[in-house]
């Protein structure tokens, strides 16, 4: 009791080296904080609209749901706008899909900017977005964006080129680990890249070309680069090897 009623005493005529500090920083747009500001490009006073194919195409697959679920065709129903938007969800298009889904405008927002599908400011024709996580960044990933980017005029990922054809991303793990590194142009993957085949797809794209997707180093899908190495032998054929009854 007596040390502890001293050390009291002691904090208590012993003024704090230590001070609670406050400090704010200054507002900056971003993105990343989920927000949207209105802006010429981007507003609910812009209009938009499915196209007859596109609202047949939405009315399909509205029509899978029960009627009182059908708010859970927001996500088809917001790719289908994006890409009737020319790869972005504006204000306008989330404002749509909420009325024609009869939800509350906040919950098609939310939807919206939780998925990273879902790109809320305009982008490229062409949408590149390399893979840099783990798998990818063992086999040059680094390598491989420093190269996109170069390639692209020298621009800094999450930018545009000036042409309007290219917008680049660094993304996190696109589920092609086997065949990494690898980026995603699009809507296509193309994987076992290496700096020449990395320009070399670029350069397909710039001459508004489509180049084969899938790994460009010349194996099939994810076969081993080694070769076969099991099932190696003649499979076998209907009633081999089972009991006489099975035969």
């Amino acid at each position: 009791m007596l040390v502890t009623s001293l050390l009291r005493r002691s904090a208590a005529s012993t003024p704090s080296v230590f001070g609670r500090a406050f400090s704010n920083s200054c507002a900056r747009h971003s993105d990343a904080l989920f927000m949207h500001r209105d802006t010429e490009y981007n507003n609910p006073k812009i209009p938009f609209a499915f196209t007859g194919d596109n609202m047949k195409r939405a009315e399909e697959i509205i029509s899978r749901y029960p009627p009182q679920y059908k708010k859970a065709a927001v996500i088809p129903l917001l790719d289908i706008g994006q890409r009737q938007n020319k790869g972005w969800t504006s204000i306008s298009v989330m404002n749509y899909v909420a009325k024609l889904l009869e939800m509350a405008p906040m919950r098609v927002y939310e939807v919206a900017t939780f998925y990273t599908m879902f790109n809320r400011e305009p982008i490229g024709e062409n949408f590149v977005q390399v893979c840099t996580t783990t798998p990818c960044m063992l086999r040059g990933s680094t390598e491989i964006l420093n190269t996109v980017c170069s390639q692209l005029g020298g621009i800094t990922p999450g930018a545009t080129t000036n042409d309007g054809k290219f917008t680049v991303i660094e993304v996190e793990c696109q589920g092609a680990c086997s065949n990494a590194p690898m980026m995603v142009v699009n809507d296509d993957f193309y994987e076992d890249l290496t700096p020449a085949t990395t320009k070399k797809v670029l350069e397909a794209f710039a001459k508004g070309q489509k180049p084969k997707p899938g790994p460009q180093s010349g194996r099939k899908t994810s076969e081993n680069s080694a070769g076969l190495t099991s099932l190696t032998s003649k499979p076998y054929g209907p009633g081999e090897f089972c009991t006489p009854e099975f035969s």
